[in-house]
């Protein structure tokens, strides 16, 4: 699976490390993805979602049926 999130969409961002000389090289900054299940109420079912830790506050924050619906919406959904 992909390193991207399925409700806020963040994915993986290219950078540079930086030495104490200054000397610059490619480098990779990772989502702070989990692979979690959640009871989704409405359908009566499991389902699995990779996500991020700002798409777990998403979920506590709108409910879990309002945070899959904005990101289906907005097409980070891949379910």
């Amino acid at each position: 699976m992909s390193k991207i999130c399925q409700i806020t969409g963040k994915k993986a961002m290219v950078g540079n490390n930086v030495s104490h000389s200054k000397r610059r090289t490619k480098r990779t900054f990772d989502v702070n993805l989990f692979h979690k299940k959640f009871y989704w109420v409405e359908q009566d079912c499991w389902i699995t979602l990779n996500i991020s830790a700002a798409g777990l506050r998403t979920i506590n924050k709108l409910g879990l049926d309002a945070a899959l619906k904005m990101a289906a919406e907005k097409g980070y959904l891949f379910v």
